[in-house]
């Protein structure tokens, strides 16, 4: 009974990581290769189905415990000429986690209000509490270039009623002037981040589970609007 209650701490608390955006450092995406911008200048919508946001944080010192969240929306301004003019928003559904949980929820929790993990994760006040907070969003406030094909992107990460600024470190792992399907333009990448969920107010489980969440995002973007050229004058 206290593993199976130990892990549902560590699933409710992972849940915490959302946010495609973290603080801290992302060694994982700065290592890997960057690719070759393409994609031409234009607002940029999220693909739905060939997107990942997951997350990720430390179960009693032992394991890292990786979940997901299922839906989500970003909207992509992007500037390949002129990087710090790009910019990104996106919002989560707090209410789409999802686990690999496998165990009978109802039959090990049978005062419960809730009818799996998933559902106690989402709604739970001591966790994302979804019912007062039905989103968790990020607005860019900075997009810098790093190098080739790298961008660090700073930006106000919202959620359990808090904001703070965020950075996160992204590669474009590849693109196109024009998508084989779409024939507009599309780009790609993988960005990863670390913050500590006790910034936003999740504390008193630290014991357990760790305070650093490491979150990462892997996805394509496609061409929804072309970017219109400057007016010349003279």
């Amino acid at each position: 009974m206290l593993a199976v209650s130990m892990r549902s701490l560590a699933l409710s608390f992972s849940v915490l990581l959302l946010a495609a955006c973290g603080r801290g450092e992302a060694p994982s995406a700065a290592a890997a290769p960057a690719a070759e911008i393409k994609a031409p200048a234009g607002t940029y919508k999220l693909d739905p189905n060939h997107v990942s946001l997951t997350w990720k944080l430390k179960h009693l010192g032992i394991a890292d415990y990786v979940a997901r969240f299922q839906k989500f929306e970003a909207t992509l301004n992007f500037d390949p000429a002129q990087v710090g003019n790009s910019s990104v928003t996106v919002t989560v559904d707090p209410t789409s986690v999802k686990t690999d949980f496998l165990g009978d929820f109802k039959g090990t929790h049978k005062d419960s209000p809730y009818g799996s993990f998933e559902e106690r994760i989402s709604r739970e006040d001591k966790f994302l509490n979804s019912d007062k907070f039905p989103n968790i969003t990020f607005k860019s406030t900075k997009v810098e270039s790093t190098g080739p094909g790298k961008l660090r992107v700073t930006g106000d990460l919202t959620f359990l009623g808090q904001t703070h600024p965020v950075t996160l470190d992204a590669i474009v792992t590849g693109s196109a002037d024009q998508h084989p399907f779409t024939k507009k333009g599309a780009i790609g990448f993988k960005a990863v981040a670390t913050f500590n969920r006790s910034e936003w107010g999740m504390t008193g489980t630290q014991q357990y589970l760790g305070d650093a969440i490491t979150v990462e995002f892997n996805g394509e973007f496609h061409q929804a609007e072309a970017q219109e050229a400057a007016p010349t004058t003279g």
